[in-house]
């Protein structure tokens, strides 16, 4: 199966992230709390050394609670600091601010006994699409905000948004995100909405997501459908049956089956569910 996303402009996007993240001192980071291992971007283990990371879970509300307090603590012990969201990310953008002028006021003690005043913290904030990264960067900048322009001694073209006095916000980083050598992290990011339906058929993709579910979160898969696990046939076949997806001579239409399960976990309507543990996958 070939899940390759960006084909063709992994060195241009890598080198793009490399330029920019020069020019911060913090990283935001928003992931799917559903799928936080394959929602990161891998290169920021090299490329965001020695920066400061906030971590965002965001869709916190669509993703199992116990699991989601087991990843902050794995991330608080990788030095991390972890932010779990709801797909609204409202309230959640104070608690990000407050946590950037912290730092701000760190940067500025440092800066002070080296004779340096009113540097700003620059903050980029980084995430796959449809995550909420935008959504993030409107609720952080407000209508109050203003943009700085070019900045001298700042790569030309680049523009800042002044969220305070003490810190700047990287508006449009440019980023590609690099392409995934695992295929389970294609998967992943697919069953949650994030690459297009076109990768990988809707078929092959909701069998490979019952097959968790069955695993994992069976009774939020049969409770939902009022289905019987131990009834033939498969379950897309089930599926279509019993909720009247037929094609013409009756016969069940699978891959509409699909297509709703697919849609019916990703608005949450399984529930809270998430694909990811921190003990099966690295934070």
């Amino acid at each position: 199966m070939n899940l390759q996303w960006y084909p063709g402009h992994m060195t241009k996007a890598r080198r793009a992230m490399e330029d920019n993240l020069k020019l911060v001192d913090v990283i935001i980071e928003i992931r799917d709390a559903r799928i936080p291992y394959s929602s990161a971007n891998p290169d920021l283990k090299t490329l965001g050394q020695g920066k400061k990371r906030l971590i965002v879970l965001n869709k916190a509300d669509l993703a199992d609670p116990s699991v989601t307090a087991d990843w902050e603590q794995a991330f608080l012990q990788k030095g991390y600091r972890p932010v779990s969201a709801d797909s609204r990310l409202k309230k959640e953008a104070e608690s990000v601010r407050k946590q950037l002028d912290v730092w701000a006021a760190e940067k500025s003690e440092r800066d002070a006994k080296r004779g340096i005043r009113n540097r700003p913290v620059r903050v980029m904030v980084v995430g796959i699409p449809n995550v909420g990264k935008s959504t993030l960067i409107n609720s952080l900048a407000g209508r109050a905000s203003t943009k700085t322009g070019d900045k001298p001694g700042v790569t030309k073209g680049l523009q800042w948004i002044r969220l305070s006095r003490s810190v700047e916000l990287m508006d449009t980083p440019g980023i590609l995100w690099p392409k995934f050598d695992e295929e389970t992290v294609g998967l992943h990011l697919a069953l949650m909405g994030a690459i297009s339906e076109e990768v990988i058929p809707a078929e092959e993709l909701a069998c490979y997501g019952i097959g968790f579910l069955e695993k994992a979160y069976s009774g939020a898969l049969y409770s939902r459908y009022s289905l019987d696990p131990a009834d033939p046939p498969s379950f897309l076949e089930k599926l279509a049956v019993k909720q009247g997806i037929l094609k013409k001579g009756a016969s069940p239409d699978t891959e509409t089956a699909a297509r709703r399960l697919l849609n019916d976990w990703q608005s949450g309507r399984l529930g809270r569910i998430s694909l990811e543990k921190p003990e099966e996958f690295e934070a």
